[in-house]
């Protein structure tokens, strides 16, 4: 029982690997909008199966649903930030990224609060618990169609200039934004000459080799921070 309960825990962060792995193929490819609808498709699904687990007696409906909260999960963090950020005027954009790990810390804590044994955490009601993240994918499946796609996607890949003028005018209201848009072709001609790399090209770069040392170490040392054991 303690190694299958901790396969659910850790499938998660298995899952999360993945989505994230494949999170810059399936924007390029598709858009980060249509991406996140997906996501939200996604989690829905996997909140589903978790809600269930209790009424079809079956651990390996949690075991699913977890894995696919872990992809969900991955593909949407790289996501969110990077939609936010482009759909956001220059001057509210720092602030529009800090909002992530706001929200990204605020859900952590609800989250433990309604776990607790006298809300969500009792013996009838833990379905509903682990149901409870298809909530704000729901909300967001609602609410984004009526956002446009990501301006800089629009004219650095699909070339699109109309229709990124048209996102421009619909996020940020009417007016002169020419200096805007200048920038993301600025940004796109210097995208041709960089080289995009893997993660395993990354890990054998030598010029990052110090960045990466700090990252891993920083990663690896914040899970002794306490939060767990709290």
């Amino acid at each position: 029982l303690l190694f299958l309960w901790s396969i659910i825990v850790s499938i998660f962060g298995i899952g999360g690997l993945l989505g994230s792995s494949g999170s810059r193929y399936l924007t390029v490819k598709f858009g980060k909008k249509k991406c996140l609808l997906c996501n939200n498709v996604l989690m829905i699904v996997a909140a589903s199966i978790m809600g269930c687990s209790k009424t079809a007696q079956s651990f390996e409906m949690i075991l699913i649903g977890r894995f696919m909260c872990g992809v969900s999960a991955g593909l949407c963090v790289p996501l969110h930030h990077q939609y936010v950020g482009e759909i956001s005027p220059k001057k509210l954009r720092g602030f529009a990224n800090s909002t992530s790990s706001f929200f990204w810390s605020l859900g952590k804590a609800v989250g433990q609060i309604s776990g607790q044994r006298e809300l969500l955490g009792s013996r009838s009601l833990w379905p509903m618990l682990m149901a409870s993240c298809g909530f704000p994918a729901l909300v967001q499946l609602v609410a984004l169609p009526f956002f446009p796609e990501s301006p800089p996607y629009l004219l650095m890949h699909k070339g699109d200039q109309e229709g990124c003028k048209k996102a421009i005018r619909q996020l940020w209201g009417e007016g002169q934004h020419q200096a805007e848009i200048d920038d993301i072709m600025r940004e796109k001609a210097t995208m041709k000459n960089t080289k995009i790399l893997s993660v395993l090209e990354l890990v054998k770069e030598p010029s990052f080799r110090w960045q990466l040392y700090m990252i891993v170490i920083l990663t690896a040392t914040i899970q002794l921070c306490g939060i767990n054991a709290v």
